[in-house]
């Protein structure tokens, strides 16, 4: 298997600041993805050999086809990727590559320093080529690892036709890290059988499982006096605001749940005496205590207001996408494609509920089944980011290995 271009093409992609903006209400958020899609990602889809490819402006979503090799082999799949990158700092990356033979790595000129004792994962990719950062910016492999897996792994098909396969449809999407990537995605347009999301973690990863999530805003109406008058008078919002944080599970936070633990988490707090405004995540993976944590955050609400002759904390709480698992299970096809891919690769798959979303969780409640395969990244979303390069490489070869064992599928059924 040749793996021609892989490092190139993802060393190219995360130079490119492609970070989504969730204040901005444009599609896709940030100017520089429809640029990245364009400008960098087109023209290459093109010249390896994807048909049709075309950007779709009403949801930012960029689209290419590689065509069955037989008239006979009607299915057809997908793999996505998206374009984004997290809320830190992606503006000049400077990826570095390093032989690891084990202990500390100096990222770049900085004093941050990547360490197994920090990050006990190091230990596992030691005779390996990994690619960090230079401390001051993330690196982006989250999804761009998954983007040049798609793109190396689209080649190789491209130049051997003699690999049976149905259509393969390929698409790189925006904003998937502030969560309305998929919002807009159009599903008649990809228009497959089933799909993979590239845009899992270290190797072996394959998740049909993600939380179920929901947004909730708080605008806390205080009242402002002379704190030396204030007594039986002042209502301060910011104190509003701690007293309904502190009336949530302490212990159902994300520093201190794993598994299938759900939590509530607190991104922001700010204001003032007058006025102040609270912002939380609300996660859970069944749907019972999914909706046991919404009813409790209107109930604290409830019973705050009634101390007050008007309302005081106006709740806006709103779902965002749901456990895919539900639609999934019905078939579970594509996770079976791709366990037996990975186990004929001498890969072992990790199951796991993802403690998040991927656009697949969307996708898969619009008609697509898409479960999520591992791209490679660890520690995303900051400065100690790395990745893989022979986890990039084994990605490759999975992509590549579930079109040919679908095809294989479709053929004795």
């Amino acid at each position: 298997m040749s793996y021609q271009h892989l490092l190139e093409r993802f060393l190219t992609y995360v130079k490119v600041n492609t970070r989504s903006n969730p204040n901005s209400k444009t599609t896709p958020t940030t100017q520089s993805q429809v640029e990245f899609a364009l400008d960098v990602l087109k023209p290459e889809m093109e010249a390896i050999g994807l048909k049709d490819v075309h950007y779709l402006y009403d949801n930012g979503y960029l689209v290419g086809t590689l065509p069955a090799t037989s008239k006979e082999l009607t299915h057809k799949i997908g793999f996505i990727a998206h374009m984004d990158t997290a809320d830190f700092n992606a503006e000049g990356v400077r990826p570095q590559v390093v032989q690891y033979t084990g202990g500390d790595i100096v990222l770049g000129e900085s004093d941050c320093v990547l360490s197994p004792l920090d990050f006990p994962a190091l230990n596992g990719y030691i005779g390996q080529t990994l690619i960090t950062t230079d401390g001051t910016t993330l690196l982006g492999a989250d999804d761009k690892a998954g983007i040049a897996e798609i793109m190396t792994a689209m080649a190789y098909l491209a130049k051997h036709p003699e690999i049976p396969h149905g259509e393969i449809r390929v698409g790189f999407g925006p904003d998937e890290e502030i969560g309305i990537g998929a919002d807009k995605f159009d599903v008649a347009d990809f228009d497959v059988d089933f799909a993979y999301t590239v845009d899992g973690g270290p190797l072996g990863e394959l998740q049909y499982e993600t939380f179920s999530a929901a947004g909730l805003e708080l605008t806390f109406l205080g009242r402002n006096v002379h704190p030396g008058t204030a007594k039986d008078q002042m209502i301060n919002a910011l104190q509003l605001a701690v007293d309904f944080h502190n009336q949530l599970p302490e212990v159902e936070r994300p520093e201190l749940t794993d598994g299938y633990q759900g939590f509530f988490h607190l991104l922001s707090l700010e204001g003032t005496v007058e006025e102040a405004k609270s912002i939380y995540i609300i996660r859970d993976f069944e749907d019972n205590d999914f909706k046991k944590r919404k009813e409790l955050v209107k109930t604290i609400a409830a019973e705050m207001n009634a101390n007050f002759d008007t309302e005081r904390i106006k709740v806006n709480l709103y779902d965002q996408y749901y456990n895919m698992k539900k639609i999934i299970e019905k078939d579970m096809t594509p996770v079976v494609i791709a366990e037996k891919v990975m186990k004929d690769l001498g890969i072992k798959p990790i199951i796991e509920p993802i403690r998040g979303g991927t656009d697949g969780s969307k996708i898969s409640f619009m008609g697509i089944p898409t479960p999520n395969l591992f791209a490679g990244g660890e520690n995303m979303h900051g400065r100690y980011e790395f990745v893989s390069l022979e986890t990039m490489q084994k990605a490759v070869d999975v992509i590549i290995g579930i079109v040919k064992e679908s095809s294989v599928q479709r053929r004795t059924t």
